[in-house]
């Protein structure tokens, strides 16, 4: 699954559309397209993993879930994966094998703004207000959670906990202070630094921990386990993670 970094290039993909009038519209998706025929698309905005393309009458959010993707002026994907397909004069965007729905204009202000950790308007304070109410939550389920920190994923979660010390199955009211504090921070933290390796197509030559076998501290063979309630990968080091 895409994590937030990643939706943030998607989005400095699709900004050459901003200001532009949609001429057509296409794809399985289930709601009404033609609506959105004649529309201009006026912002573009993204919360953690989901993209919305703001016009004037409705929203569109996009998910990319596991598995989907988006192409640019050109369909490369079979017309059976095709969930949305939009049309500006010659050009478009095209997403597959992905959520898509319309949502009222008025739905976006419903939004907590302040979780996506990777937004100019991030509020590291409530994010330590919401864990301080979550006490009995694991620290790996703590980070995946989308309203404590929105686009925070399974990579994001590991490389974070790695590098402050902490066991994914710690629960999060056991966490000191200092230590809770340094988990928010490096939350942000890592997730614009993953973007600027992406940018440079070496994210992967920057992982620590996440699916790597042995620990880059001590050497010693790193767990491998499905933690928490989402059982989503976790790789971690016995001996350089403390468990809280």
């Amino acid at each position: 699954m895409p994590e937030g970094p990643s939706i943030i290039l998607m989005k400095e993909s699709l900004q050459q559309f901003v200001g532009h009038k949609v001429t057509d519209a296409s794809g399985n998706a289930k709601f009404d397209k033609e609506t959105f025929i004649g529309q201009t698309l006026h912002e573009i905005r993204t919360f953690g993993k989901q993209t919305y393309l703001v016009f004037e009458k409705a929203a569109i959010r996009i998910h990319l879930l596991m598995f989907g993707s988006y192409s640019i002026n050109e369909q490369t994907k079979p017309k059976n994966t095709l969930r949305l397909a939009l049309l500006f004069s010659n050009e478009g965007m095209y997403f597959y094998t992905c959520s898509v729905k319309s949502v009222e204009l008025e739905f976006l202000s419903t939004i907590d703004w302040e979780a996506d950790v990777m937004s100019n308007l991030w509020n590291p304070e409530k994010a330590e207000k919401k864990l301080k109410t979550n006490p009995n939550m694991m620290v790996c389920d703590a980070l995946m959670d989308q309203n404590l920190f929105s686009g925070v994923g399974n990579i994001i979660k590991n490389e974070v906990l790695f590098k402050i010390g902490v066991q994914p199955e710690s629960l999060t009211g056991n966490l000191p202070a200092k230590k809770r504090k340094e988990l928010i921070a490096e939350a942000r933290n890592y997730s614009f630094q993953f973007l600027a390796w992406k940018r440079k197509f070496t994210l992967k030559k920057h992982w620590l921990v996440h699916t790597k076998s042995t620990c880059s501290i001590c050497g010693q063979k790193l767990i491998k386990k499905k933690t928490g309630i989402g059982k989503r990968r976790s790789f971690y080091c016995e001996n350089d993670q403390k468990l809280y």
